[in-house]
């Protein structure tokens, strides 16, 4: 009944055996990984963000900074050496959802943490060309005058325990304190300062 042939000539037959094949070696590709300690556990010293990483990770998020910068690097020559060392799967753990990206209009962030001072980002953030004259990327100058969000900080850091990421109570408790005062801009560049820290070095 299902030779080769009457299932060419048969395209709902074609659709559904096509259908069955990819999903399983899409299995067989990616369930492993889930029981693979390097691609589930944190590599040494990873923390997950504290509160105003993580209020400056949904500001980039709602800026829509990932459509232009990826945050992956990958393991081929020309990309290690402009960016430093290739991304590993541990450094990802405390990462949801992932913000690997695909598309470079702007450069890799991934090891951005520590490469620039807070000041240079603020000038980079207020008018690009200040600092990178053949920048195409937009001002985000509204993010100094905008205070952080702290009303549902809290809730976020308990919702993401829920995944493992450990926060203490004390950490939960002291959250909105941390955001007093700061800007969008403040929780952004923090959060931009610690993209790719933990992860190995450049060989």
């Amino acid at each position: 009944m299902f030779s080769h042939k009457t299932i060419e000539k048969n395209v709902g037959w074609l659709i559904v055996l096509t259908f069955i094949v990819v999903s399983f070696g899409g299995l067989v590709q990616i369930v492993p990984l889930f029981f693979q300690k390097s691609t589930t556990e944190p590599i040494p010293g990873l923390k997950p963000y504290n509160a105003l990483q993580l209020t400056g990770r949904d500001i980039y998020i709602r800026e829509g900074c990932v459509g232009c910068h990826s945050q992956m690097i990958r393991p081929f020559r020309a990309e290690t050496e402009r960016y430093g060392h290739f991304s590993v799967a541990g450094e990802f753990v405390y990462d949801r959802p992932f913000l690997w990206g695909s598309k470079r209009t702007g450069p890799d962030l991934h090891r951005v943490g520590g490469r620039y001072s807070d000041d240079w980002h603020y000038t980079h953030l207020m008018n690009p060309r200040d600092v990178v004259p053949e920048s195409n990327m937009p001002s985000y100058f509204w993010l100094a005058e905008a205070p952080s969000d702290a009303t549902d900080i809290q809730a976020k850091m308990k919702t993401l325990n829920l995944v493992g990421h450990g926060y203490t109570e004390q950490e939960i408790a002291e959250a909105p304190a941390m955001l007093a005062g700061k800007t969008e801009m403040d929780a952004l560049i923090a959060y931009l300062q610690v993209l790719g820290t933990y992860g190995p070095k450049a060989q």
